[in-house]
């Protein structure tokens, strides 16, 4: 007989409880089951008269069982009692559960074991030491009482709580115990597991934990700590949590990955998984390599697995995967420019980008009217229409739409106060938003028109006030975007520096220098079109020093090509 035993906590699938249980009695390992009971009388006898032909497999007495109670603690108790009696020659007891499923041969475990006589394996770590509590108590649950079930009475549970936290009460921890957390999975020797079970405070022990949360994660990874002299703080069980802290399941298609772990035991096991049961339980000696355990092989997948189903891949939004707000670090899904004031100022700023840049250079996007897509378009990939209502309906999802539907093509758009205001928040917060701004070139068009000037003063005077709003957000702090931002006199100095930094940010396979520059509107007359505004009480502040007559913009040529001068 080996001298491991294997106590095995079943609930559901006695089937393939009853399969791992002779896989383990075939290499001469006791076991002893506790059979939830819950599980109705019927199920469980004849679970019990299927394995009563082997001698190797005792039955102890049942518990009522269920997530976070004392009853998982009370029948783990039970089996090893009658493990430790039954079986004098067992020196490890290993707990399992009834959807474990053995990876590598149980010799490869035993030979593990008995290099290690006198070393306990469970998971013990302080609550301040552990990262992995996830929406739940860490010290709390050692200090508060828990006589309602989380599960079935949800309720009483959390008015409890708050009703303990109001009054200041707190329970006392038993003398010269420092609670310990940590996998409820664990290897434990005789002598240390004996030495918990016969303890002379027991009772007090029992009675303490009793009323802690999820016991089973904190009753033996605190008492083994009084009595063991050699932990190592691990599980041999592979046993992975979600983002939200339920076990990952294994099915068919994880062959690989659980092989690739090392591990002697993993948890939990889809129970109709026929293709890992056939293919681990086998006394073929090649089943696995004898190596250490190191389920850190395998951490990495399962971290990228938790990140995208938390993140999900930026700029993907699905019915399936809608994130919160601020759980990804960009809203869409790659690079694009927005020019605001660029259009006003060239006059055909967009034709000219285009042409230099290769990008599908669209007009207003969210302007009042219609979506102005790139060649006047009514229609772009993902069947985006124009249709200002329909985008209207949620800006944030036509912009991540537009995005996503257009990967690997650089967009740009042109944006401006006389647009949806609504995309504003959105576009600050976007890391993937390059946003470059002529303050005050909204006045361009103003100045260009036929309007009564009693309008073109209260239009103006609103205009301003809305792009001040939004260059407000745009300097703060929390703001995501990479933005630049220049008043229209600073602008028009010299506006070949400032192309050509846009330039170099859209992309490194960009001409290095401009050889030629949109075509700039005339300007004649503007700066005294901003004295009359100041002379009927309107101060347009956005656009900077403007004289009344303004002087000729300074628009250097490009530089000629070098010659020799032959002698």
């Amino acid at each position: 007989m080996s001298a491991v035993g294997i106590v095995m906590l079943v609930h559901t699938a006695l089937d393939r409880a009853a399969q791992v249980a002779r896989h383990w009695t075939a290499s001469g390992c006791p076991v002893v089951l506790h059979v939830d009971k819950n599980v109705d009388g019927a199920v469980f006898r004849k679970f019990r008269q299927s394995l009563a032909q082997d001698p190797l497999i005792n039955f102890c007495k049942r518990h009522r069982c269920e997530w976070g109670t004392w009853g998982i603690v009370a029948a783990s108790q039970s089996a090893s009692e009658l493990m430790l009696k039954e079986f004098p020659a067992v020196r490890h007891v290993y707990l399992s559960s009834g959807s474990c499923l053995p990876l590598r041969p149980v010799e490869e475990l035993v030979d593990y074991l008995a290099a290690r006589p006198r070393t306990d394996f469970i998971e013990s770590a302080t609550t301040a030491d552990v990262p992995w509590i996830v929406g739940g108590l860490d010290f709390e649950r050692f200090t508060l009482r828990f006589p309602f079930s989380w599960k079935k009475h949800r309720y009483l549970f959390d008015r409890y709580v708050d009703l303990q936290r109001r009054l200041g009460m707190r329970r006392r921890i038993p003398a010269g115990l420092v609670p310990h957390m940590g996998s409820q999975w664990w290897c434990l020797t005789r002598q240390t597991l004996s030495a918990i079970l016969e303890d002379p405070e027991r009772p007090t022990y029992d009675a303490y934990f009793q009323k802690v949360w999820i016991p089973d994660e904190s009753y033996y990874q605190t008492l083994a700590r009084q009595y063991s002299t050699n932990i190592e703080s691990r599980s041999l069980t592979l046993s992975k949590f979600d983002f939200q802290g339920k076990p990952h399941i294994f099915y068919d298609d994880h062959l690989q990955l659980l092989r690739r772990s090392d591990c002697f035991v993993a948890r939990k096991i889809w129970p109709k998984a026929d293709r890992l049961y056939q293919t681990f339980l086998t006394d073929s000696a090649g089943a696995m390599k004898k190596t250490e355990p190191n389920p850190g092989k395998i951490d990495r997948i399962f971290a990228k697995a938790v990140e995208r189903r938390t993140r999900g891949r930026p700029g993907l939004y699905m019915q399936s995967r809608f994130p919160g707000r601020w759980s990804v670090n960009s809203v869409t899904s790659n690079p694009y420019s927005v020019f605001q004031g660029f259009s006003e100022l060239f006059e055909d700023f967009e034709s000219w980008l285009s042409r230099i840049t290769g990008a599908r250079v669209h007009g207003h996007l969210f302007a009042p009217e219609r979506a102005e897509l790139a060649g006047g378009g009514a229609m772009i990939n993902g069947a985006l229409t124009d249709n200002a209502n329909t985008r209207d309906y949620n800006v944030q999802s036509f912009l991540t739409n537009l995005i996503w539907n257009t990967r690997g093509e650089r967009q740009c758009f042109q944006f401006g106060p006389g647009d949806n205001q609504k995309i504003c928040k959105v576009l600050a917060s976007d890391q993937n938003a390059q946003i470059s701004v002529i303050s005050g070139a909204w006045a361009i068009p103003l100045f260009r028109s036929n309007q009564n000037f009693t309008d073109l003063r209260r239009e103006a005077a609103r205009l301003q006030q809305l792009e001040a709003k939004y260059l407000n957000l745009l300097r703060d702090q929390e703001t995501k975007a990479r933005v630049r931002i220049w008043t229209m006199a600073e602008f028009i100095e010299a506006p070949m520096e400032p192309l050509q930094t846009i330039l170099d940010e859209l992309g490194p396979q960009l001409p290095r220098h401009l050889s030629e520059a949109p075509t700039m509107v005339n300007l004649d007359g503007f700066g005294q079109f901003l004295q009359n505004l100041k002379n009927q009480g309107m101060h347009p502040y956005l656009m900077g020093d403007f004289s009344v007559e303004q002087g000729p913009v300074s628009m250097p040529k490009p530089p000629r090509k070098p010659y020799l001068v032959r002698k």
